[in-house]
């Protein structure tokens, strides 16, 4: 593990390689699951506060949705998540050329919505757990991104570069930086952890 600030790094981020290959997948992660994306302190908000901008991409099922349950729901965990098409899929998920992904980040790409899409679903295969007195980053191995961790591998892109912009979202580029150092200092054998 490392430490940047309040934040606690699964070494895997570091090591593990991962490039998300929509062509193979096909964006199933935006209709497996157990429940929907979580999300943070205010990005219900933030969807709501965007969905007029949002909607018109949305699937007719999606926008009946999230007028029935809302812009978010609660899940059996307790947690605050977007919600789902027939406890399957999620509210927000369009389809185009036989791929799932994100009405929310389609309006945010076309400049129309602020809010570019959840931030779980930005820094996937990067979960994070909040404790009293820091975060935990680790990484997510769902069987589904098997064929994004074959690109990874094959093109030699570690999870924490693959995830540069969603990282800076999250945590800004001064933290990134720090992140790149420490990814530096590991690869040079100047950091050493027994195993």
């Amino acid at each position: 593990m490392i430490q940047i600030g309040d934040t606690i790094i699964s070494l895997d981020i570091f090591e593990k390689k991962f490039c998300c290959d929509l062509a193979a997948c096909k964006g199933i992660c935006c209709v497996e699951g157990d429940s929907g994306a979580p999300l943070e302190a205010g990005e219900a908000e933030e969807i709501r506060e965007n969905y007029e901008k949002i909607k018109p991409y949305m699937k007719p099922e999606g926008i009946a949705t999230v007028e029935e349950q809302g812009f978010s729901v609660i899940d059996i965990e307790g947690d605050l998540v977007t919600p789902l098409i027939g406890g399957r899929e999620c509210a927000y998920i369009i389809e185009e050329n036989g791929c799932s992904w994100c009405a929310i980040e389609k309006a945010w790409s076309r400049g129309e919505s602020s809010f570019r899409k959840p931030i779980s679903c930005h820094m996937y295969p990067i979960r994070v757990k909040q404790y009293q007195n820091y975060e935990a980053m680790n990484y997510d191995q769902w069987t589904i991104c098997a064929c994004a961790r074959l690109k990874g591998e094959q093109e030699g892109i570690p999870v924490y570069v693959f995830l540069k912009d969603a990282l800076i979202r999250k945590y800004g580029e001064e933290w990134y930086e720090q992140l790149c150092y420490a990814a530096r200092e590991i690869e040079t054998g100047k950091i050493k952890f027994g195993r």
